[in-house]
């Protein structure tokens, strides 16, 4: 009980160390500007009416909106409060997932501690802009999480609590789980025992009614259509990361590197249990490209921009991870050293840059010292201070690739302007008003504002992502976004606000019109009535 207690403790340290530290968290910082304004108008439907996403929100075929509206009713608390704490929730449970699957290696507890905490420094899998673990407490977040928390829990022969975590992350995000299935469903018909898909099967059940209960207006998610020339250009531009023939042909070898690592440690590692995971995963995941390439590159179907399935290579560099740091541990009980700071080095690199091939020079030394230190602290086992010595080598990595490698996961602005323009906005101007920020290009503050103050935004940059599951969002997205970047804050073209039917026009104090009078400025901003 004591050890469990221990274990439970160094988890949830763990967890704290990834979300304050590093990688690190965000709200408002990418997709959860999208995500919040839609459960702020299914909250309350008199509110973003006139907004271009946020009354038609993507969330049919997901629980993540039932339960955030189901836990802020029941907490009375904010959407951010609520969110946050299923963040914290399901990172926690990804950790304990990679940790039992270590264990089953088998490793001692303490060692497959290290295996999770080199894990928890995450990944950036670039090219189809995805994470390993998510900054945001979005649907994909908490779907990954419980995802290794079935892994974790069938490499433990918990069969049916694994069956029961993964129909729970297919309920969040089934995009995100189709690999974790299509291998257990296979795996179910060789056996031919089908008892223990019971849980997908409620849960396919329990999505499908909630679909079709639904409130308020949805934007319809269509399965079978094509994207035609003018979409295509439009996604190339905007949403670049759905196609493969976009990407850098350097990140595509990158991932057949991190297979063949993750095939090469796992011969290594030889583990007993989830054989089927650590080697089918990351074949899936590889595979998912070329599938991508032809269903959505050559054949243009139009569910593949909001299925993602090349999302799938998480996977490939996830294990690679896993079994890499296993490896290392694995290497450094035989007591060959080299071996061992080869693989640590290897995970010590993932989370430090993408792609790796671009770490040299002091980074590059920063990791051997870093691998070193821990193959040391591994040799140092019988000594009664050991353990404690362990626990500090293995968060090093958290404090040193941000401060010392200088890896920043996601700019740190200062919006105290925008913060104090969202709560005058939310204060002092209409429900159903719109704003246009003439002058902000690509930046996120109109994103930001739109969920801080639940004023409608005419047109932002981080909004066009929408066009993944919309045709006719995307084009009124494009024209949107073409009739007002031209405006650049010019005074002759803001009489042309009132022709778009936008009520107040946001632009930057460097931008100000010298002939209006503001009805509000702080340090950064200045609004102005239509």
């Amino acid at each position: 009980m004591r050890d469990r207690l221990a274990i439970a403790a160094a988890i949830v340290a763990l967890t704290f160390l990834s979300y304050f530290q590093f990688p690190g968290h965000t709200y408002l910082g990418s997709d959860t500007q999208i995500y919040v304004p839609m459960l702020e108008h299914i909250w309350d439907p008199s509110a973003l009416t006139r907004d271009l996403v946020a009354p038609k929100p993507h969330l049919a075929y997901t629980l993540y909106d039932e339960i955030a509206i189901a836990l802020r009713w029941l907490t009375h608390g904010s959407f951010q409060a609520v969110l946050t704490a299923q963040q914290l929730l399901f990172r926690a449970l990804q950790i304990l997932g990679v940790y039992l699957l270590a264990i089953s290696f088998p490793l001692a507890r303490g060692k497959a501690l290290v295996v999770a905490a080199l894990f928890a420094l995450g990944a950036t899998i670039a090219g189809p802009a995805v994470l390993t673990f998510e900054y945001e407490p979005v649907p994909r977040a908490f779907a990954v999480g419980l995802l290794f928390l079935a892994i974790g829990l069938a490499a433990q022969n918990h069969l049916m609590w694994a069956d029961i975590a993964a129909a729970a992350a297919f309920l969040y995000h089934p995009p995100t789980v189709w690999v974790f299935w299509a291998l257990y469903l296979w795996l179910t018909l060789r056996h031919r025992d089908y008892r223990d898909l019971w849980p997908l099967a409620a849960g396919v059940i329990v999505l499908f009614v909630s679909s079709r209960l639904q409130p308020g207006a949805t934007e319809p998610q269509t399965f079978f259509t094509r994207v035609g020339p003018d979409l295509e250009k439009l996604q190339r531009m905007r949403a670049s990361y759905n196609w493969v023939s976009t990407w850098p042909a350097q990140l595509i070898w990158q991932y057949v590197l991190f297979w063949l690592v993750s095939i090469i440690a796992f011969w290594r590692v030889r583990p007993r249990a989830a054989r089927l995971f650590l080697i089918g995963m990351p074949a899936l995941g590889l595979l998912s490209v070329p599938v991508s390439y032809f269903l959505l590159d050559k054949m243009k179907w139009g569910l593949i921009p909001q299925f993602q399935p090349a999302r799938a290579l998480l996977f490939v560099t996830a294990f690679a991870v896993i079994l890499g740091a296993g490896a290392a541990i694995r290497a450094a009980e035989e007591k060959r050293w080299i071996e061992s700071v080869i693989w640590f080095v290897m995970v010590l690199a993932v989370p430090t840059a993408s792609p790796v091939s671009s770490i040299s020079g002091r980074n590059l030394w920063l990791l051997i010292a870093l691998a070193m230190a821990l193959c040391g602290t591994l040799a140092l086992q019988r000594f009664r201070f050991a353990p404690a010595l362990l626990a500090a080598v293995t968060i090093a990595p958290s404090f040193v690739l941000p401060y010392f490698a200088h890896v920043r996961n996601y700019p740190h602005p200062s919006l105290t302007g925008l913060d104090e323009l969202a709560q005058f906005a939310r204060s002092q101007t209409p429900k159903d008003a719109v704003f246009l920020f003439g002058d902000a290009g690509t930046n996120p503050d109109p994103s930001i504002f739109r969920a801080e103050s639940q004023r409608a935004v005419y047109v932002d940059w981080k909004s066009g992502g929408q066009m993944n599951f919309s045709e006719p969002l995307a084009r009124e997205w494009w024209q949107r976004w073409q009739s007002t970047n031209a405006l650049h804050f010019d005074p002759a073209e803001a009489g042309g606000l009132q022709a778009l039917d936008i009520d107040y026009l946001v632009l930057s104090t460097k931008h100000r019109l010298m002939d209006r009078q503001p009805a509000y400025e702080n340090s950064q901003f200045v609004l102005y009535r239509r």
